[in-house]
């Protein structure tokens, strides 16, 4: 499916420093406190079969922003970060990788 650019100037993308991370017990979940400058966000995300979530704390990642907040496993998701690797990938033997930024970029950085 094609969009256009006005489609994609919707979607709103800023650094995010994970500052706390903890698997969702039973489940493949992982739930991420994100820091974006001046606000922190809790977000859901089912990457916990790639990922000890130890590991995921102090990375600057990619957040999408401005996703309309969901309900998860009763926790409120307000965002989404970005990985590379999708279901299809898998298929292919490609494990998701959670996009980060290298270098020092502040949290809250928009991505353009």
């Amino acid at each position: 499916m094609e969009i256009t650019i006005d489609d994609f100037s919707k979607i709103e993308l800023r650094v995010g420093k994970v500052k706390l991370a903890e698997k969702l017990e039973g489940t493949k979940l992982i739930r991420l406190i994100v820091d974006l400058g001046n606000e922190e966000r809790q977000i859901i995300s089912g990457i916990a079969e790639f990922y000890n979530a130890e590991d995921l704390v102090g990375k600057e990642v990619i957040v999408i922003i401005n996703l309309k907040p969901r309900i998860i496993r009763g926790y409120e998701s307000q965002g989404m970060i970005l990985a590379a690797g999708c279901k299809e990938d898998e298929e292919r033997g490609i494990k998701p990788r959670v996009l980060t930024v290298d270098g020092d970029v502040p949290p809250g950085t928009k991505v353009c």
